[in-house]
């Protein structure tokens, strides 16, 4: 049975999310430099580091796939995501190519143990309740051979935040030691504070950051 945000996804706010958030490589660009006054693909180059790019990477909950997309024109070629909105992953074909998405659920990957190099998340953990929030970290764990990385609504403690006028959907916290407390063996390799630029946004952050196991 989907939970009550998945429901909500999969709906028609769903929908109307997707169509708002997919853009051309260079509007999606503009979008992160209004915002946060620097590119997606420079956040993810000052994360991953020298990251080997046939690297396996999973994103889950990866919409359309502009992450994907952009993490492609940087040269990896082994990218996957997991989307629950079957609207978005079949619009996704008009965004990507050589990327597999597939219709599913977080809080129940169809990998096997370890099989990604990397397992990340993009603005996702903020739309999960943190009453279900262990079910999901606990997939990512488990499909993860090395890494988990994100990029999420930032606060020292965790919030909820009225979203488009509802009430349930919309949580900012600080997702990266939510991990390292659930899980010993998880270590911060770095993270970085990427405060909002543009007025409607300003006085919140949202921060990337990446963790590895062992």
């Amino acid at each position: 049975m989907l939970s009550k945000q998945e429901q909500f996804w999969t709906g028609d706010f769903g929908k109307d999310y997707t169509e708002r958030n997919s853009h051309s490589l260079d509007d999606w660009n503009q979008f992160y430099i209004k915002n946060w006054g620097v590119t997606k693909l420079e956040m993810n180059r000052r994360s991953l580091g020298d990251l080997n790019s046939q690297a396996k990477i999973l994103e889950v909950g990866c919409n359309t796939g502009m992450q994907l997309r952009a993490l492609q024109s940087m040269g990896y070629e082994n990218l996957y995501g997991v989307e629950i909105q079957k609207y978005a992953v079949e619009r996704a074909k008009d965004f990507t190519k050589y990327v597999n998405i597939i219709q599913g659920s977080g809080f129940d990957l169809p990998f096997k143990n370890g099989f990604f190099d990397v397992v990340c998340t993009n603005g996702v953990l903020i739309h999960i309740s943190p009453n279900d929030l262990p079910r999901i970290m606990d997939e990512m764990y488990r499909c993860s051979s090395t890494f988990i990385w994100g990029f999420e609504y930032f606060s020292e403690e965790t919030k909820e935040i009225n979203y488009r006028g509802n009430k349930g959907y919309l949580w900012k916290a600080n997702f990266a030691q939510l991990f390292l407390e659930r899980f010993s063996d998880l270590k911060l390799v770095n993270s970085q504070d990427y405060p909002y630029v543009s007025d409607a946004e300003k006085g919140n952050v949202d921060q990337m950051y990446l963790l590895k196991k062992g």
